[in-house]
């Protein structure tokens, strides 16, 4: 050993104090590690990365243990939940993670009384106890998260509040998993509240509310409103465009779909979103063209709602035009370009810098729609269409029809999908068997697409 050595590691044993990095590397690994609520709730000082001290922190649970005070009315339990809402709106981003973090740790179903009620309904399975101790176990596991989500659901604008919240909450829960638990009881609870049967289909025109139809020019996520000419256009008279609505969210469209009425499946979105082009002639109608479907509300992520609005288009056209006979879709590939990065040999990707300008019989062309028909056709991740948009649509029973080529020349679709569109058919005679094979690892596509990529 160096004399340097002896003498530095000597003097530590003496004085410990001379060795402060590591005590101090030590305590700043402590303050990285975040403290749950439990901790903070006991302690008395905030540490640097903490919003809210202790004691206001302990104040915040305590306004949120009343909302759910089993001796107040619902009435009562509201208006706390509104008043709490109220500094909620006030509050930082940081203030309102605390809050998140209270809600979720702070009110899960009691662990003790899970135990022993699951361990009661186990011991009670095939006995005549077994409907009680169901019941039993059932109230257990009901966390008190569920009361406290249905306290601020019940003043009004409470609704609004929470699928805000939700909204918000979404983009942080990868780099927080404390959170997963107050998601999930959201999610749920949105799924109960805009189930189907609490929704009402509208129908949106030029004669609408102006402030309506600012909403569809805000939330519509294909292909983007760019005037109210454009509006315009998508609400003449060759043209529906429908909406779910909910009460507890009244003049908020939940999700739209637009629709084209044609005699024809449409292999092109340009004439579709030409402002100058005539309107079709309504009594040759024989294809409704559903050209773009947008959710609007962030918050209600996980909440189906596409395949009912759909079924109820569906049914609603029908009835106001019998001669209708084709449903079919000209969806966007979002997924395509991404895929194909990572799938397609470097030459060809190297040769769609510009896809519009291949030639009907150039090879690009060809391998390029052969790559996207593998891409719909065949391509799973976990058994699920890898695309997104196709997903929705074989998830609702509808089967790959047809690529069109250069359907979208619009800088995002070359972005996204070099210009290629495809038309998923819904069948309505043939929509439960798509399904079936779907839930089977099979993709239900047309003979046009197979022969694409043999």
């Amino acid at each position: 050993m160096r004399t340097s050595e002896w003498f530095t590691k000597g003097a530590s044993l003496l004085r410990p104090g001379l060795e402060p990095r590591a005590v101090a590397s030590d305590a700043s690994v402590a303050e990285r590690v975040p403290r749950t609520t439990r901790e903070r709730l006991q302690a008395t000082l905030r540490r640097h990365q903490e919003a809210l001290s202790p004691r206001v922190l302990r104040r915040t649970l305590s306004e949120l243990q009343a909302i759910v005070d089993p001796r107040v009315s619902e009435v009562e339990g509201a208006r706390r939940a509104h008043a709490l809402a109220d500094w909620y709106a006030k509050a930082t981003a940081e203030e309102r993670r605390d809050c998140w973090l209270l809600m979720s740790e702070q009110f899960a179903a009691d662990p003790s009384k899970v135990k022993t009620a699951r361990e009661r309904y186990e011991a009670a399975v095939g006995t005549p106890e077994e409907a009680h101790a169901e019941i039993a176990l059932r109230r257990a596991v009901q966390s008190p998260r569920t009361r406290l989500l249905q306290r601020f659901a019940g003043y009004p604008g409470g609704m609004r509040f929470l699928v805000d919240l939700r909204a918000e909450l979404l983009p942080q829960l990868k780099s927080d998993r404390r959170l997963l638990a107050l998601d999930a009881e959201l999610e749920s609870l949105f799924s109960t509240w805009f189930d189907v049967a609490f929704l009402e289909l509208r129908t949106i025109s030029w004669d609408s509310p102006a402030s309506l139809i600012e909403k569809l020019i805000k939330y519509e996520a294909v292909h983007e409103i760019r005037s109210w000419g454009d509006a315009k256009n998508r609400l003449d008279s060759d043209r529906r465009c429908y909406a779910f609505f909910h009460a507890s969210l009244d003049g908020e469209p939940l999700i739209f779909v637009e629709v084209a009425l044609t005699g024809e499946i449409s292999t092109s979105i340009t004439p579709l979103l030409d402002e100058s082009a005539e309107a079709a002639d309504l009594a040759k109608a024989t294809t409704a063209i559903f050209y773009s479907i947008s959710n609007t509300q962030a918050g209600l992520r996980g909440v189906s709602f596409g395949d009912s609005l759909i079924k109820r288009v569906v049914e609603t056209l029908k009835a106001e035009f019998p001669r209708l006979k084709t449903f079919a879709t000209l969806s966007p590939i979002p997924g395509l370009r991404q895929w194909m990065q990572k799938n397609a040999p470097a030459p060809l990707l190297k040769s769609l810098d510009d896809p519009l300008s291949l030639g009907p019989k150039a090879p690009e062309r060809t391998q390029l729609l052969a790559l996207a028909a593998r891409y719909l056709g065949k391509e799973t991740d976990n058994g699920k269409p890898c695309d997104p948009v196709a997903r929705f649509h074989l998830g609702n029973g509808a089967r790959v029809e047809r690529l069109n080529w250069g359907a979208d020349p619009s800088p995002k679709g070359i972005k996204q999908s070099y210009g290629l569109m495809v038309n998923y058919l819904y069948d309505p005679k043939r929509l439960d068997k798509h399904r079936a094979m779907l839930s089977q690892g099979q993709i239900p596509i047309s003979s046009a697409i197979e022969a694409l990529y043999g």
